[in-house]
Protein backbone atom coordinates (compact mmCIF):
# COMPACT_ATOMS: atom_id res chain seq x y z
CA UNK A 1 0.00 0.00 0.00
CA UNK A 2 1.32 3.80 -0.62
CA UNK A 3 1.14 5.66 2.58
CA UNK A 4 0.87 8.53 0.65
CA UNK A 5 -1.86 8.21 -1.00
CA UNK A 6 -3.79 10.48 1.47
CA UNK A 7 -1.89 13.23 2.10
CA UNK A 8 -1.61 14.33 5.80
CA UNK A 9 -3.45 17.64 6.95
CA UNK A 10 -0.61 18.90 8.68
CA UNK A 11 0.15 22.72 8.01
CA UNK A 12 3.07 23.32 10.10
CA UNK A 13 1.36 24.69 13.02
CA UNK A 14 2.25 22.19 15.52
CA UNK A 15 0.93 23.03 18.57
CA UNK A 16 -2.03 20.99 21.10
CA UNK A 17 -4.67 23.28 22.29
CA UNK A 18 -4.79 22.06 25.89
CA UNK A 19 -8.87 23.16 26.04
CA UNK A 20 -9.71 20.86 22.75
CA UNK A 21 -6.18 18.14 22.99
CA UNK A 22 -6.65 19.06 19.25
CA UNK A 23 -3.54 20.72 17.09
CA UNK A 24 -4.20 24.06 16.45
CA UNK A 25 -2.50 23.66 12.74
CA UNK A 26 -4.43 20.61 11.43
CA UNK A 27 -7.57 19.84 14.10
CA UNK A 28 -6.05 16.31 14.43
CA UNK A 29 -5.44 14.80 17.95
CA UNK A 30 -2.31 14.16 19.01
CA UNK A 31 -3.14 9.85 18.35
CA UNK A 32 -4.22 10.84 15.06
CA UNK A 33 -0.81 12.61 14.00
CA UNK A 34 1.47 10.04 15.77
CA UNK A 35 -0.18 6.74 14.54
CA UNK A 36 -0.89 8.82 10.85
CA UNK A 37 1.87 7.03 8.57
CA UNK A 38 0.53 3.61 9.83
CA UNK A 39 -3.05 4.37 9.62
CA UNK A 40 -5.09 2.97 6.52
CA UNK A 41 -6.25 4.94 3.82
CA UNK A 42 -10.08 4.14 5.26
CA UNK A 43 -8.97 5.59 8.16
CA UNK A 44 -7.05 8.77 7.09
CA UNK A 45 -10.10 9.83 4.72
CA UNK A 46 -12.21 9.43 7.91
CA UNK A 47 -9.77 11.95 9.91
CA UNK A 48 -10.08 13.96 6.84
CA UNK A 49 -14.01 14.10 6.63
CA UNK A 50 -14.20 15.07 10.65
CA UNK A 51 -11.65 18.02 10.23
CA UNK A 52 -14.51 20.45 9.33
CA UNK A 53 -16.57 19.98 11.53
CA UNK A 54 -13.63 20.06 14.36
CA UNK A 55 -12.40 23.39 12.65
CA UNK A 56 -16.12 24.78 12.55
CA UNK A 57 -16.70 24.30 16.40
CA UNK A 58 -13.52 26.12 16.93
CA UNK A 59 -12.57 24.43 20.27
CA UNK A 60 -15.64 24.05 21.96
CA UNK A 61 -16.27 20.07 22.35
CA UNK A 62 -12.90 18.64 23.59
CA UNK A 63 -11.67 16.34 21.26
CA UNK A 64 -12.57 12.62 22.47
CA UNK A 65 -9.69 10.97 24.65
CA UNK A 66 -10.06 8.26 27.26
CA UNK A 67 -9.57 9.72 30.88
CA UNK A 68 -10.23 7.04 33.52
Amino acid sequence: MNTAAVPSPCTGVCRIDARTALCAGCSRTLDEIATWSRLSDEAKLLVWADLPRRRAEGGKVLATTSRT
